[in-house]
């Protein structure tokens, strides 16, 4: 069977290899008639933003097979090219998504938003996404590559914004529920109202998710609530408010040696190391057009929440068992951080006549200050339960971060005929960053830092071009970036990690051309070259304590120079209806490829390499030059078959991900630790079907990794627990819906 199955997934790669993925706007009807899912391309404008010229993808989770109960990303991205994916567990609680060679860690590379605002931890110090909504309360998911750093800031991954669902219909109230249930203990419970008339929109829902876990000590629990009115003044101004709780706690199974992982990759010898992040969102949003050919939208956005977590951090080669000598166990560590963060943006559209032709600029603003407080190193309590009171008066690291971003942007798009536009734009941002507060105790007194004021103040230039032909367009872009340093970054993490105390600013481009479109409703695609020059890229390397071979070897957080990142992302969906003119009677059979190829490497960069046996180990000079960027695979390549008949739709699709190396010294041999070492390609089938009884009732159900493959995505240092971090064996759900 498993041999059929890669057989036919190979006929597939070998039809599609050329293509690539697309759909237009012109698209949308057909995809949504027979659930066939392709990806729309943003308008050249959409709520007040310039796409023109840009790379992009919308996925729509309603028009797709897939498990959106516990937020499978790798159903859930699989239309997208080059989307790397970090599987940290199977809550599906994080997602943590990577594209062109960047890391995926907690999406950090991309400038995460909902509903077009901030949700992340800091935008610029500490840009980790602790926080996703429930992909059931998500109606569409958008993707701009790395010439979004203009519009939305200077992160070289780009835009991943999450757009919730909201009533369309003209129907006072609304209710709609999901209910799951799935392997290893999975309840699900999505719960929603809603209504719309000539004034007021609202949507409000309630989703609720718990679980054992596949692997042991992997039990978790979520809860996430959201609120959203809208006032409709008149058809072009409105004014909407929206909020956001959500709440988890989720046991850390940790990491595991190869060895470990070889023998049984769904155990765990950690118990007591827990994990929660209580997270609050909030925004106002005003949209208006305040003349004839000008359109404005303001956004005031909020953030208070919060990192917790507690547990024994030791590298999973020693055992967490009672000490002897205190007859219990060792206390465990407690880190905890607290996010303030507040925000507004304004973006206007203003459209003009200059010769024959329409152009259209889009300039704004954003101010944005956020407030970290970091705790760590805290002595915990000795139980199992997940509680961070410590035992000592105070932490020993207590450190307090401000960050302070105002920016103004533009880019303009002319159109030098009906076919050819050009958009060239610029992003000018001041950043202000400071610390303060306790590094340590020692001796019983504070070791305090030394407070700090870090200015920065930079201009981002791009340029966009589109030429549109019927049905198909030629696109390029060229946008610069940035991540600066901020002391969040120079301070030690709460890892095993070392991070080098002089690290400095990244900076480079994003450049991409490609030709997408479609051939009338049964052949789209969208092909494209990209290549990423990222200068002082941050990275890690293996060292040895006090560089001598017989101690244990650590991670080294530094900047390893430049490294350029380079490839081809396609995508193609193939309506094989129309190829071999079969009957939409007997249903709808497509076929879609999602492809990259990727050559992400470092360039001249002097380090060590070690040669030899223990005691008898050689450390000696090497270069980094050609050596793979972490967790970059070369390849990465999803492929499925969607069949759909009136309310009946299925989805086989496979994942093909080539091996990666976890540090930048390419080390193939796994250490004792499990934290680096080169992690082997694999490859993952998944299934999924929705039958609908009518537009009120439905059953959903699906298998993921339904052949039980054993495979990784990384290794970690700290979180979730060191060592390699096992992807899920075969799990199912089953969901039956209700909206009335």
């Amino acid at each position: 069977m498993k041999r059929l199955i890669t057989t036919t997934v190979l006929c597939g790669l070998l039809l599609n290899i050329n293509a690539q993925d697309t759909a237009i706007q012109q698209l949308n009807e057909v995809f949504i008639n027979y659930k066939r899912a392709v990806p729309e391309r943003l308008k050249e404008i959409d709520n007040n933003i310039l796409f023109s010229g840009k790379k992009n993808e919308v996925i729509r989770l309603g028009a797709i097979d897939a498990n959106l109960i516990t937020n499978n990303s790798r159903q859930i991205f699989s239309r997208v090219p080059g989307v790397s994916i970090w599987e940290n567990d199977g809550s599906g609680i994080q997602i943590s998504v990577g594209a062109r060679g960047l890391s995926p860690n907690r999406s950090w590379e991309f400038n995460t938003r909902q509903n077009g605002y901030d949700m992340s931890s800091d935008a610029f110090g500490y840009p980790e996404a602790y926080y996703n909504p429930p992909m059931e309360a998500v109606e569409k998911i958008q993707i701009v590559r790395g010439g979004a750093s203009l519009q939305f800031g200077a992160q070289f991954g780009g835009l991943l914004n999450y757009i919730l669902k909201r009533e369309t219909t003209n129907k006072a109230f609304n209710f709609e529920s999901q209910n799951s249930l799935g392997s290893f203990g999975l309840m699900s419970s999505y719960n929603a109202i809603s209504g719309n008339t000539n004034k007021v929109n609202y949507y409000v829902y309630n989703h609720s998710r718990k679980g054992n876990g596949w692997r042991e000590n992997s039990k978790y629990e979520v809860r996430n609530t959201h609120a959203f009115f809208q006032y409709k003044f008149t058809e072009k101004t409105n004014l909407s408010v929206e909020y956001t709780n959500m709440d988890y706690d989720m046991q850390q199974s940790g990491g595991l040696t190869d060895a470990q992982f070889q023998d049984n990759h769904q155990q765990s010898s950690r118990e007591r190391n827990w994990f929660g992040a209580p997270w609050n969102l909030a925004a106002i949003n005003f949209n208006t057009q305040l003349f004839k050919n000008v359109t404005t939208n303001i956004k005031v956005f909020g953030l208070k929440a919060q990192r917790n977590s507690v547990g024994y951090l030791a590298t999973v080669n020693f055992a967490d068992t009672v000490n002897t000598s205190k007859n219990d166990y060792n206390n465990r560590q407690v880190d905890m951080d607290e996010y303030k963060n507040i925000g507004a943006e304004i973006r206007n559209i203003f459209t003009y006549k200059l010769g024959h032709q329409q152009h259209n600029l889009s300039f704004g603003a954003r101010w944005y200050q956020s407030q970290m407080s970091r705790n760590q190193k805290g002595k915990g309590t000795t139980g199992f339960d997940f509680n961070t009171s410590i035992v000592d008066a105070k932490f020993p690291t207590a450190l307090e971060f401000e960050t302070k971003n105002t920016a103004f942007f533009a880019e303009n798009q002319f159109k030098l005929s009906n076919k050819f536009s050009i958009t060239p734009g610029i992003r000018i941002e001041h950043i202000q960053s400071s610390i303060a507060g306790r590094l340590n105790i020692s001796n019983g007194s504070d070791v305090n830092a030394t407070p700090q004021n870090i200015t920065r103040n930079l201009a981002l230039l791009g340029i966009g071009a589109e030429y549109k032909f019927n049905t198909t367009n030629i696109y390029a872009n060229f946008s610069e970036a940035y991540r600066p340093v901020l002391f969040s970054d120079l301070t030690p993490s709460a890892t095993s990690d070392i991070v080098d105390p002089n690290l400095k600013d990244a900076s480079g481009y994003n450049a991409e051309l490609g030709y997408r479109g479609f051939i009338e409703d049964y052949f789209s695609f969208d092909i494209s070259a990209f290549y990423v020059h990222y200068n002082n890229r941050i990275g890690s390397i293996r060292k040895y304590i006090n560089d001598d071979p017989t101690q244990a070897t650590y991670q080294y957080k530094t900047n390893l120079g430049l490294s350029t990142s380079k490839g081809i992302e396609a995508y193609v969906d193939l309506n094989l209806n129309k190829v071999f003119k079969l009957s939409k009677k007997s249903g709808l059979l497509n076929i879609f490829a999602s492809l990259s190829f990727i050559d992400a490497t470092y360039q001249n960069f002097k380090t060590t390499k070690t040669s030899g046996t223990a005691p008898n180990i050689i450390i000696s000079e090497e270069n980094l030059q050609n050596k793979k960027v972490e967790y970059a695979p070369n390849y990465i390549h999803n492929i499925g078959v969607t069949y759909a008949y009136k309310g009946f739709s299925t989805t086989l699709q496979t994942r093909f991900n080539g091996d990666i190396y976890t540090d930048a010294n390419n080390s193939e041999t796994p250490d004792i630790t499990g934290r680096t070492g080169k992690i082997e390609a694999y490859q993952v089938y998944d299934m999924s079907l929705e039958y609908k009884f009518s537009k009120q009732y439905n059953f959903k159900a699906g298998i993921n990794n339904f052949t039980n493959t054993k495979y990784a995505t990384r290794r970690a240092g700290g979180y979730p627990g060191p060592g390699l971090i096992p992807g899920e064996g075969r799990t199912f759900f089953v969901s039956v819906g209700i909206k009335i």
